[in-house]
Parts: structure tokens; C-alpha cells; sequence
């Protein structure tokens, strides 16, 4: 199976995709959309819905697995990601697989063991566990391949995840 797992973002959505047999587990590709903060906010989430379907269509995933948006204080922040994520999700609904997501709580007990680990835990684990040279660069990619991650590990428990 083949499961794309998105971290969303404006400036940064990362992304990953990752292929499983239900135990073992291989790194295809992970990179990240990036969008200047100069670029009228139009044209950001346009690209973004460009990019997202590109990867659809070239990496062909079975699944396709959103990491949760989590805000405490910026409602700024919170609209402009919360429009980037839709335009993602828009791509991906498009592509017509099934789409999953997970707390970024969840996310981090199932690569860490520790819900409340940090980006650095998240990163050294991701490397370990696919056995990597090095950790992937930038965070938002890291963090995206965690998602996929998790997915996979999740077995018959992934239709809790599934989209509503």
C-alpha cells in the first residue's frame, strides 16, 4: 500500500510518501510545497492545490493521511493554514482515495511512545525507523512522513481515522 501523509501549512506544507506491507515500511519521496509570503494569497493557495494534485497523480497513493491543524492562540494563522489545508484537501478529494487524519498528539505516541515529544524526538525516530541516513529536512516533511507512519501502523484501527 502506498500512503501519502500531508502536514498542512501555508508558507510550508510538507509531504511524504511512503510505501508499507503492513510491517515493513520504505521511504518514496518527501519534500515540501512552498509558498513566499509575497505571493498574494490567491496564487498560495492556488499552488498548493497545483502541487497537492501533481503528487496525487505522479506518486498514485492507496491512502492519503492529513496530520490534524492545532492552535492555541493565533487565529490569524489558524484561517490561513485552515484555507491551505481545504485547498489540500480539495486536491485530494479530486484524486478519489480514501483520506485519513490524526492529532498530532496521536502522531507523536505512535512514532515517539510519548504524546507530547518534541519535533526533534519526532525527526530522530522517523530517521531510526526507516533507517535513514540522515533526518529529513525540512520539519514539515519530517512531520508529514510521521503521519504516514502512524497510518500504517494503525491496521484495521485506521477506519476510526477515516475522514467524515
Amino acid at each position: 500500500m502506498r500512503i501519502l501523509g500531508i502536514d498542512p501549512g501555508l508558507a510550508t506544507m510538507g509531504w511524504g510518501i511512503l510505501d508499507t506491507d503492513g510491517r515493513k515500511n520504505a521511504l518514496v519521496q518527501c519534500g515540501a510545497v512552498i509558498t513566499p509570503p509575497d505571493m498574494p494569497m490567491h496564487e498560495r493557495l492556488h499552488k498548493i492545490f497545483v502541487d497537492v494534485s501533481a503528487l496525487c497523480n505522479t506518486y498514485a497513493p492507496d491512502e492519503i493521511v492529513f496530520e490534524e491543524l492545532f492552535f492555541a492562540k493565533n487565529v490569524t494563522t489558524a484561517l490561513s493554514v485552515g484555507a491551505a489545508r481545504g485547498c489540500a484537501l480539495c486536491a485530494c478529494s479530486e484524486y478519489g482515495k480514501p483520506m485519513y487524519e490524526y492529532t498530532p498528539m496521536q502522531i507523536k505516541q505512535a512514532v515517539t511512545g510519548y504524546g507530547k515529544a518534541d519535533k526533534h524526538q519526532v525527526q530522530q525516530m522517523v530517521k531510526m525507523m526507516l533507517n535513514l541516513p540522515d533526518i529529513i529536512r525540512p520539519d514539515d516533511a519530517a512531520d508529514a512522513v510521521a503521519a504516514a507512519l502512524t497510518h500504517a501502523a494503525s491496521g484495521r484501527m485506521k477506519t476510526q481515522f477515516l475522514m467524515k
